[in-house]
């Protein structure tokens, strides 16, 4: 059989995205989209108080609608291990940990007859007082264990103390952020199916593998039982990382009725049951030189989590590798709330943390006299300042230098409220950014079929990412031929071990098992090794290459200018202007990579003027709960954002040399925007959002 092999490489070719086309004609098919036979709705029914316990259910009134099969509940409902997610423990006691948790699950024929029956049961509730708001001065913080990802609560470094005492300029400042939702496009949906002793799930996830695993142990179910699909998901920003309640009460409503049920969240109800970026408190210590040089950084962080389960984002963690200290101390304290449960979202810990300390090195650079990049790459350092350890590679100096470049930094009058232009105050800031570059181990297998095509499967997410067009490419170059001969198949945790689509460590986590297997599926074929009727298969598991990489320090970095104009009248808020340049290792796809990075500072832009989820101290409640109220950033408040790469080989990462860049476009860019604010009107921005009332001048 002849071969065709390919004579130009596939990455770096900006490669529309293969699936393109599937979902601007609709056949894409999303979890809400699967139609199975016999296929039933779960409408869920969430809790009216902010803590107390359900002393009665009267469930009557909806059993008797037609078309209601059964109700779910604490009576009823199948038996769960207490695997520590408290937030998947469903109807296992009468607790209410939090307004809007499941108290009941309605299963109708249709979801318009299910929600009619969920507004139809009658809940008794033996309310307790509840403690819902957050305040950096709350009574209840504590040091935890550890933050997120399991990293250290607090670092100490040399005599932070005694350096800030004798530095010549001192810079100590507060800063806080809001909460904050991840508003996925595509709400969270879960359908659940059993068939020959095994329960295929079609759900809204960043892991399948993952969910597969904690199902399994959640129910006690054999392995291999569950089978999760997720072929497509409209955006996650994080909040899809983990499995939710809706995928929990699919299967419990499957187990219980003997049909596919399928349990689609409300936009409200995402509110409550899937995650949000805590808010944070954080406090700032810089001494330096006159020069600016630092001679010590202290970041302080606060922040929310639940009486559920312990979450503390990594605030302070940023200031762990960023600029160069001797004396360096960084901590966290979390009060845990009747609030639901904070999770991940985009650039959990970096994106708050970096604009405590961005934010803080702009008024450094102002006390010194120092232009802000010039301060930047004076503190700039080849280790890491918490470990020691060497980078793999930091270009840090270059973003800089190259953004100045891009946005036309040169030549900028320093002194702030001086530029008027109209009704408006103009002014530019910068920030720098990083993101840690991590690899997990990964399952990946590559098939030679007889026709001439190849499958490689893999189970990847693909979460509008562009990873699927990624992957494919990196497939062809590995196996040498066009990237239409092969097929790239996601999303199914019985593809075995994956990493998830998080922490910007998808691709480069599988991209090396696909490269690997692909590699040696083309030797196999070189070498003559027939070709079986169902395929010639090679397989890849990277576990043992990827702990035995050595002990260095992988970060991409990046760097962001900022342009704003304030109205003197009403404070509203423009950013005429964005740029970002990153040194993100490899770039497989240029054309998705600058999309996820325009995606990550429009993201940035929302978070630093618009974006706060408001909590009802009476209700505990989110009072803003829906798109209209929760405000995100649209076409009319982006303007034009330039996005530019600087060249990072980097040969300690994975073989494809990627770091990853779903979030670091947005680490920096509220510092970037809250410093070109002050530069515009001479007013510090220490609080997000910067909304009208807090930018009048």
């Amino acid at each position: 059989m002849t071969r065709t092999w390919q004579t130009a490489p596939a990455v770096g070719h900006p490669l529309t995205r293969i699936e393109g086309l599937d979902k601007v004609t609709g056949h894409a098919r999303y979890a809400g989209d699967i139609a199975l036979p016999g296929l039933v709705h779960g409408w869920v029914v969430p809790a009216t108080v902010a803590r107390g316990r359900v002393r009665a259910l009267d469930v009557g009134a909806a059993l008797a609608m037609p078309g209601v099969l059964a109700v779910l509940h604490r009576e009823n409902a199948p038996r769960l291990a207490d695997i520590g997610e408290g937030t998947l423990f469903l109807f296992q006691n009468d607790r209410v940990p939090h307004h809007g948790a499941p108290v009941a699950l309605v299963i109708a024929d249709t979801p318009e007859r299910a929600r009619e029956a969920a507004e139809r049961i009658r809940v008794d509730y033996f309310e307790e007082p509840h403690d819902v708001l957050f305040r950096p001065d709350h009574p209840g913080l504590y040091e935890p264990d550890h933050v997120n990802p399991r990293l250290p609560t607090v670092t100490d470094k040399g005599d932070v103390d005694a350096a800030l005492a004798g530095a010549a300029v001192l810079v100590d400042g507060e800063y806080r952020t809001p909460a904050q939702h991840n508003n996925a496009m595509e709400p969270h949906s879960s359908t659940a199916a059993w068939a020959e002793r095994r329960v295929t799930v079609f759900t809204s996830t960043q892991h399948a593998f993952g969910t597969a695993r904690t199902l399994t142990r959640l129910f006690g179910f054999d392995p291999g039982t569950v089978h999760v699909v997720s072929e497509h998901v409209g955006g996650g920003f994080g909040n899809k990382g983990l499995p939710r309640p809706d995928v929990v009460l699919a299967v419990m409503a499957a187990t219980l009725v003997g049909r596919p049920v399928r349990v689609t969240l409300t936009r409200p109800q995402l509110f409550a049951l899937t995650g949000y970026r805590t808010p944070t408190a954080q406090r700032v210590r810089l001494g330096a030189d006159a020069d600016g040089r630092l001679v010590a950084l202290e970041h302080r962080a606060a922040s929310q989590t639940s009486t559920l389960l312990e979450f503390t984002e990594q605030s302070a963690s940023y200031s762990r590798a960023m600029y160069a200290s001797g004396n360096l101390r960084t901590s966290h304290r979390v009060v845990a709330l009747d609030v639901p449960t904070p999770r991940w979202m985009r650039a959990p810990g970096e994106a708050p943390g970096s604009f405590g300390l961005e934010s803080a090195m702009d008024e450094l650079a102002e006390a010194c006299g120092v232009d802000p990049v010039e301060l930047r790459l004076r503190n700039d350092t080849g280790t890491e300042p918490e470990s020691g350890l060497p980078f793999s590679s930091r270009r840090l100096a270059d973003c800089l230098r190259e953004g100045a470049r891009r946005f036309g930094w040169a030549g900028r009058d320093p002194r702030p409220a001086a530029r008027r232009d109209g009704r408006w105050w103009r002014g530019t800031g910068v920030a720098g950014a990083h993101y840690p570059a991590r690899t997990a181990p990964t399952v990946a297998h590559a098939t030679a079929l007889r026709d001439g095509g190849y499958v490689v499967r893999v189970g990847a997410a693909d979460i509008g990412t562009g990873a699927r067009t990624a992957l494919t490419q990196l497939a062809a170059d590995a196996l040498e031929v066009p990237v239409d001969q092969v097929r790239l198949l996601v999303g199914d945790s019985d593809f075995g071990l994956a990493q998830v689509a998080g922490g910007s460590m998808g691709t480069a986590s599988w991209s090396w098992p696909v490269m690997t297997a692909c590699h040696d599926l083309a030797r196999r074929l070189a070498s003559g090794e027939p070709i079986p009727p169902d395929g010639l298969t090679s397989t890849f598991d990277s576990t043992e290459a990827v702990g035995a990489r050595r002990d260095v320090a992988r970060y991409a970095f990046g760097a962001h200018f900022a342009e704003v104009a304030v109205d003197v009248a009403t404070g509203e808020v423009r950013v005429p202007r964005l740029t970002g340049v990153y040194a993100v290792g490899r770039v497989v796809n240029p054309l998705t990579a600058r999309s996820q990075l325009v995606g990550g500072m429009t993201m940035g832009l929302s978070c630093a003027l618009l974006e706060e989820s408001m909590m009802d101290a009476g209700t505990g409640d989110f009072l803003n709960h829906n798109l209209a109220d929760y405000h995100v950033a649209t076409n009319a408040d982006v303007r034009d954002l330039d996005v530019a790469f600087v060249d990072d080989p980097d040969d300690e990462l994975n073989p494809a040399g990627v770091k990853g860049l779903g979030e670091i476009g947005i680490v920096g860019v509220p510092a970037a925007i809250a410093n070109a604010m002050w530069h515009a009107t001479g007013v510090r921005q220490r609080e997000l959002p910067i909304n009208p009332a807090r930018a009048a001048l």
